[in-house]
């Protein structure tokens, strides 16, 4: 049964026409992925589809009595209302707790839940959006890039949670391709105004998209022959004596008139790894380094060199200092202990994940050339190896072209104002880069070509990011910051990473499993104990890619709230509690009775997962 139906949509900005008469049903508890190149009109459908936005032309039909939710990349909160309200204000009374738990799993630390949220930054406005939408469960929640500012863990709960316990219909715009395959039962792309669909999960759209891209061009090929034969008709002169004739002269000016379907442009930064200059003995030296912010430790105690070609990829809580590690790289801040080393050859730039570095008001032109005005001036050159553009044949390769140019940043969705600043960052060249989520707003085909850039980087790439698919196809190397502060560096990429988790998990609970068993036989010459029974077979269906994930960091995540469970006793033990501020104590008493039980939750997820953790996929 369709939850919402859009026939014949249309819609324009001025001169500019992002899709026309597209249709689209999503039906109940359907998750559809949307696709598109940044600047395509994904935002803008979702916006028409939510009802935010009026199409020029079409129908929006959602069911009667369906509920419909919608999270922007920028959520509109009630400032003057807490995190808690917000999220539980649609509950009935008694289920207050849900909102709790759900804040804790979107990563809104509980000091924070009854903070207004018109203190909160960008991304915990999100995170708070994020949960109010999945806490009503709504019968269509339109999600528009989901994962942004979600750390790792987050999001593997997130792909769990949309995909096996979330009730309702999903249409999302996302750029993580793990999450797209792993919840999606159809794909659709829009490109050149038009929506595509697919069925399946993105891996089946990439096998789909081979095969209708190459049956593509044999039909182009087919229409070019087709053209010349048609033109060359014509050009001897064909007279329209007969109906057959002026069918064929009809039929070749549709071919000459209507050219190939329009390309979108392709995006290539091969030519981008010749900027980089060349490196020195020393490049990067960590020695002993701790970073601090006021009395809390984030990084202690890392020595790190960094040598040509690595690519680290840096993993760790939302607040765990992430961010901080890469400015003291970049020089922006200075650690608290050690010392950070830059040989003389080394050459940094640092991409924030801000998109701090471009200037609103100043045209796509102007922000890379770094100067206001420099659009009517000129911008210089850039030197790529041997190749030498000018600034306007510099940013065709970020497919800004001709009059695009001229556009102010302001005007520019997410995906386009990162790709800005990719240029921005990369002109001048660098062969230490530091990019601190990267991914964000960008669309796959922008992705796959930073990918690709990067994995032949032939300087140091240092980055953050929590897509999983990119830091699996880039790093060659995992630093990983630990709850204790202190960090581990692993070979390999992401997946390696968690591979070599479960293996040393494993490893752990043998050895005790031995210790144990050691430990109670029987003493030499006793009585023979009689052999232990077989192990029993598992039961139940083998763990999804997302669950693994999920099981590896479980018990991290259980001894975190059984922290919060260990603070909120405290506090109620406390006197003065009592004493001064009585009111509080329901409160506290609430938070305390979630927190148990979400403890009991998640030890009864840990006990499902680990029981099935042997059982081999059919």
């Amino acid at each position: 049964m369709p939850v919402i139906s859009a026939r014949n949509v249309s819609k324009s900005y001025g001169s500019k026409t992002l899709f026309e008469d597209i249709s689209l049903t999503v039906r109940r508890g359907e998750k559809v992925g949307l696709l598109g190149r940044n600047g395509a009109g994904k935002s803008s459908f979702l916006r028409v589809i939510a009802g935010l936005e009026a199409a020029d032309h079409g129908v929006i039909e959602p069911r009667r009595d369906a509920s419909i939710r919608y999270l922007s990349q920028e959520p509109v909160l009630d400032d003057e209302k807490t995190a808690r309200e917000i999220v539980s204000e649609s509950l009935p009374d008694g289920r207050e707790y849900e909102a709790d738990a759900m804040l804790d799993r979107v990563g809104i630390r509980y000091e924070d839940w009854d903070r207004k949220v018109g203190g909160f930054s960008g991304g915990e406005r999100r995170r708070v959006a994020l949960a109010e939408i999945l806490v009503r469960q709504p019968d269509l929640a339109i999600l528009d890039e989901p994962t942004n500012h979600l750390d790792i863990e987050t999001i593997t709960w997130l792909e769990e949670h949309l995909a096996n316990s979330f009730p309702g219909a999903v249409l999302l715009v996302s750029h993580d391709r793990y999450v797209l395959d792993a919840i999606a039962d159809r794909i659709v792309e829009l490109a050149g105004g038009e929506l595509t669909e697919y069925e399946g999960n993105y891996g089946d759209y990439l096998e789909e998209k081979s095969i209708r891209d190459e049956h593509g061009v044999r039909v182009e090929q087919n229409r070019q022959n087709l053209l010349r034969r048609e033109r060359a008709w014509l050009a001897r002169g064909a007279k329209a004596r007969s109906t057959k004739q002026k069918a064929r002269i009809q039929r070749a000016e549709k071919l000459i008139a209507g050219g190939p379907k329009r390309s979108e442009g392709e995006l290539d930064f091969s030519e981008l790894k010749n900027a980089a200059p060349r490196l020195g003995k020393t490049i990067l030296d960590f020695r002993d380094v701790s970073l601090s912010i006021g009395e809390r430790t984030l990084v202690k105690d890392l020595t790190l060199t960094l040598r040509a070609g690595e690519r680290i990829g840096i993993i760790g809580p939302n607040g765990a200092g992430k961010t901080t590690l890469l400015k003291a790289a970049a020089d922006l801040s200075k650690p608290s202990g050690g010392e950070i080393v830059r040989g003389i050859n080394t050459s940094l730039v640092m991409f924030d994940q801000m998109r701090s570095q471009l200037e609103d008001d100043w045209s796509i032109y102007d922000n890379v050339a770094e100067r206001e005005g420099a659009e009517r001036t000129g911008g210089g050159m850039v030197i790529l190896g041997e190749r030498e553009l000018s600034l306007r044949q510099y940013l065709e390769l970020f497919l800004f072209e001709g009059s695009a140019q001229r556009k102010k940043v302001s005007a520019l969705s997410g995906g386009e104002r990162a790709r800005v600043a990719l240029a921005k960052a990369l002109r001048h060249g660098s062969n230490l880069l530091i990019l601190d989520e990267p991914t964000n707003d960008l669309d796959v085909d922008t992705l796959s070509a930073l990918e690709e850039l990067l994995s032949g980087w032939p300087g140091v790439v240092l980055v953050v990011s929590h897509d999983r698919f990119f830091l699996d196809r880039v790093t060659t190397s995992i630093l990983a910051i630990q709850p204790d502060a202190t960090m581990v560096h692993h070979a390999g990429n992401y997946t390696d990473y968690v591979d070599d988790l479960a293996r040393r998990k494993d490893e752990a609970a043998a050895a005790e499993k031995a210790r144990k068993a050691k430990a109670s036989a029987p003493p030499a010459g006793g009585a023979k104990k009689s052999e232990a029974p077989p192990p029993p077979v598992p039961v139940g269906k083998a763990l999804t890619y997302a669950e693994r994930l999920e099981l590896d960091t479980m018990m991290d995540v259980i001894l975190a709230r059984e922290e919060i469970v260990a603070g909120l006793e405290k506090k109620l033990a406390d006197p003065s509690l009592w004493s001064d501020r009585p009111a509080e104590a329901p409160k506290l008493q609430a938070s305390l009775t979630h927190a148990q039980a979400e403890v009991a939750r998640l030890s009864a997820r840990w006990e499902d997962l680990e029981s099935r953790k042997d059982i081999k996929k059919k």
